[in-house]
């Protein structure tokens, strides 16, 4: 089977196509499926109109020139060029929305249009976090409400994504419930990655807008206060600069700033020694429409790394960390909790251990790409 994955953008700083996208295209190619991804670069302009291959997956940037009609047909042109069965556009909204939509009207008949929802993009969603123009966040979100219908099948990464698509009345048939899987490349079992710190580590694998970030510090005070040597490990950076400004101050007024250590981003290939160097990760999540939509793959990657977390049960987190056995969870806001749940897995490695053990084949049981591959074909399947 010959298939194109079309992308609202490209591989960075968003990471939609590189780790969702991309993973999954890997396994499609390892099944013996053709897979080429089509993508414009618009957040990285330099990388456009560009072609290479990538563990025998074809990847092209398309070129910029000549606004969002010229990219939108950039797209299905040199989609439709390659002559696949299958077009899987992920996003239902911009340059993707509105490629699924050319191909839905022209060539639904011919080609087996797929779309994808890994967020919730309109009111409550994105359009509430980002500074889209209004003019953009009303046609996202009529985007995404025919982007649901509009197509052969509907792969969703959320359980809470599942059930808005059929409150918004499409057919339990058509929809195909794809969660994410890690987003990094996991050592295998036997060969672990990295060393752990030798001070007790709680790693905070983030973007900083999933949670009220007064509350991430009420937390860390609460820890530092019975663990005075503790270490906070910061991986990922702040999608909103004043949240990252926010946390800097608000851990220095706590006397907590010297206990931090940044990464920043970093290449996928250095991410699994930094975060198994963590014993615990700390996962909040406020109890929000976008959230609750949200599939976190910074959960799959710390999961499939053998990783115990403490996670804020909202959405998607109880699938991932399951209470008492691959980690512990509290309800959205529970401080003293939380709290105590990081220490009493930070003083005792052989529960770290066994929740780690059990982490790892759960995540490798039911998220790991090269099971999650089989309901992409099932959606791929006229």
């Amino acid at each position: 089977m010959r298939i194109s994955m079309i992308g609202p953008f490209g591989f960075n700083p968003k990471k939609t196509m590189r780790a969702r996208a991309f993973p999954l295209a890997r396994e499609l190619v390892q099944r013996g499926h053709d897979v080429a991804l089509f993508m414009p670069p618009w957040h990285t302009p330099d990388q456009a109109d560009r072609a290479w291959n990538e563990d025998g997956v074809i990847i092209r940037t398309v070129a910029l020139a000549g606004g969002a009609p010229a990219v939108t047909w950039n797209l299905v042109r040199e989609s439709l060029a390659w002559q696949p069965h299958v077009v899987h556009c992920f996003k239902p909204k911009a340059y993707s929305g509105a490629a699924a939509s050319w191909l839905w009207f022209r060539q639904r008949k011919r080609v087996r249009v797929v779309m994808d929802m890994d967020d919730w993009e309109g009111w409550g969603g994105w359009n509430d976090l980002e500074a889209y123009p209004t003019v953009a966040k009303h046609v996202f979100a009529r985007q995404e409400q025919w982007g649901m219908h509009h197509c052969h099948a509907l792969t969703v990464a959320s359980r809470a994504l599942e059930t808005l698509a059929l409150g918004h009345g499409v057919s339990a048939e058509k929809i195909i419930y794809l969660p994410n899987g890690p987003g990094i490349r996991v050592p295998p079992s036997d060969q672990p990655a990295g060393q752990q710190s030798d001070q007790p580590t709680v790693l905070l694998y983030t973007r900083f807008f999933e949670f009220d970030v007064a509350r991430l510090v009420a937390v860390l005070q609460r820890v530092q206060t019975q663990i005075p040597d503790v270490r906070i490990l910061v991986v990922g950076a702040s999608l909103q600069e004043a949240d990252g400004e926010q946390f800097q101050r608000m851990m220095t007024e706590a006397g907590l700033w010297g206990a931090v250590e940044e990464t920043g981003w970093l290449p996928e290939d250095a991410l699994p020694d930094v975060l198994h160097s963590a014993d615990v990760g700390l996962y909040l999540m406020d109890d929000t429409l976008l959230n609750r939509t949200k599939c976190p793959v910074k959960l799959a990657d710390m999961a499939a790394l053998g990783l115990p977390v403490v996670g804020e049960a909202v959405g998607q987190v109880p699938e991932y960390v399951i209470h008492e056995q691959t980690g512990l969870l509290q309800p959205s806001g529970a401080v003293d909790s939380l709290a105590t749940a990081v220490v009493r897995l930070l003083r005792d490695p052989e529960e770290r251990a066994r929740f780690g053990m059990a982490a790892r084949t759960h995540a490798a049981t039911h998220f790991a790409w090269s099971r999650l591959v089989e309901s992409a074909e099932t959606a791929y399947k006229a």
